[in-house]
């Protein structure tokens, strides 16, 4: 379980907001306001009341104006220490899920003086997606997507509060948390003091992945045959064996325990696998023209499928990356290149976490650019919603250069289709696949727990991955 407060970085590090005004035990001060029920009343009553006890020389009014004056005085203090040493803390059970998964999120809040507290309230800001399960959220003034998660507490000195809460995620997304209104006052609420601080944390819902058979593909040879001409490599990880040390053996490859039982150098043998390249290509366009909108179902569908063959490339341990035109909260497209890193999977599965339908460029370009940089022999795996005559032509320019296209259309008519004669005529060498909207994947809204417990054993946790380039 994580430990998280106002001090932590996002997954997309960002520079501190110029409306921070300080820091206070640690915690990133937005704004403090004052208000409460004080007025100048107070003391013209505390006035009258001496007066009173001078006129009629009874000491009970003297009294009653030094315990209104004494009421103020220390409520007064009192509110100017209420938040000093308050710290608010989210502590989460898992910080990476998949759609339909819950996540453990705990309250923990710390209260380190003497001074208790006999009233301190929250407003904490959590995104409409992570909503609370049975608890229902506040709407927030400042977003349509965000609401108010509230809590209060009367906590005594040096006391340690905990609540929990089960957040279930809905929805594919990098979602951030906070920030947080405290507000406390004195035990009279004469005095309160409001301080708005950056106590933020994140989320990550991956995209749902599901096996190529449920989206409509096959599995046989889905992205092509492998040509026979591919060299045969060996795979540092599949040990087959030991042999005697040749003298063009390196020595990287010795078997140093091995070596020492048999009194001779021995170097490890490798099984033979054949190096597959995989470039996942993501086209998060979905009409033809911007202007004309967005089709956001459509858009999830494609999203799906780029992480579902991702993962299909990692399950049998290709090299694999993932150029995509939309944009992760950032203004440059994802680029994210081939290898076969233990972490390659959860950097794909992060970055199209934070896909959106906001467009960096046509995907053509995209392709036209960065082609020139992909390995020689690698096979590219486009996966769009729509095709146009631009795209068409530049996948013919590219097959024509030599580049293994395999086209995943996601569009309303198949493009081999007896609808679209020309069209299977101009992709005649260039591997063509339909998803059909009905596919089982795409009529399910919830990952099988086997999908999900798959996936996730074969991706480790990293710290949060930041910009990619």
């Amino acid at each position: 379980m994580g430990s998280h407060n106002g001090t932590n970085q996002d997954p997309q590090k960002g520079e501190e907001p110029s409306e921070v005004i300080g820091r206070r035990m640690g915690v990133r001060v937005l704004r403090v306001r004052k208000e409460g029920m004080f007025s100048e009343a107070w003391f013209w009553l505390a006035g009258i009341f001496v007066v009173a006890g001078v006129v009629t020389r009874e000491i009970g009014f003297t009294a009653l104006a030094a315990c209104l004056l004494t009421i103020v005085l220390v409520s007064w203090a009192w509110n100017r220490c209420a938040l000093v040493g308050l710290e608010y803390h989210r502590h989460f059970d898992r910080q990476r899920v998949f759609p339909g998964e819950t996540v453990r999120m705990t309250i923990e809040v710390i209260n380190r003086k003497v001074l208790p507290l006999s009233w301190v309230r929250f407003e904490d800001e959590l995104p409409l997606a992570l909503d609370p399960i049975e608890l229902r959220l506040t709407p927030s003034a400042t977003s349509e997507r965000t609401g108010l998660l509230r809590s209060a507490f009367s906590m005594r000195w040096y006391q340690r509060v905990r609540r929990s809460y089960q957040l279930h995620c809905r929805q594919r997304g990098h979602y951030y948390l906070g920030p947080v209104k405290a507000e406390s006052g004195d035990l009279f609420s004469l005095f309160t003091t409001q301080a708005d601080w950056l106590v933020r944390d994140w989320i990550v819902v991956y995209p749902q992945i599901w096996p190529l058979e449920d989206l409509g593909l096959t599995t046989r040879a889905p992205f092509g045959e492998q040509r026979t001409r591919r060299s045969l490599v060996q795979d540092p990880v599949l040990i087959q064996g030991i042999r005697d040390y040749h003298p063009e053996d390196g020595f990287r490859h010795v078997h140093w325990k091995a070596s020492a039982r048999r009194g001779e150098l021995q170097t490890r043998v490798y099984q033979p696998t054949t190096d597959m390249h995989l470039m996942v290509a993501l086209n998060v366009a979905t009409m033809p023209k911007i202007w004309m909108g967005v089709r956001p179902a459509l858009l999830e569908r494609a999203v799906v499928v780029a992480a579902s063959i991702a993962n299909y490339a990692a399950e049998h341990r290709w090299t694999f990356g993932l150029l995509s035109n939309g944009v992760p909260r950032s203004d440059q497209p994802i680029k994210i290149w081939p290898s076969r890193s233990p972490d390659q999977l959860l950097l794909v599965l992060e970055a199209l976490a934070g896909v959106t339908a906001f467009a960096t460029s046509s995907v053509e370009a995209l392709l036209t650019a960065e082609c020139p940089r992909i390995p020689l022999g690698a096979t590219l795996v486009l996966v769009t919603a729509i095709i146009n005559d631009d795209l068409l032509a530049t996948l013919i320019q590219l097959h024509e250069a030599g580049r293994r296209i395999v086209l995943v259309s996601l569009a309303d008519h198949d493009p081999l289709g007896e609808e679209t004669p020309t069209l299977a005529a101009a992709l005649d060498g260039i591997v063509v696949h339909h998803l059909p909207a009905d596919a089982r994947a795409f009529r399910s809204r919830v990952l099988t727990e086997l999908t999900i417990a798959g996936t996730l054993a074969g991706i480790p946790v990293p710290e949060p991955v930041g910009r990619v380039s």
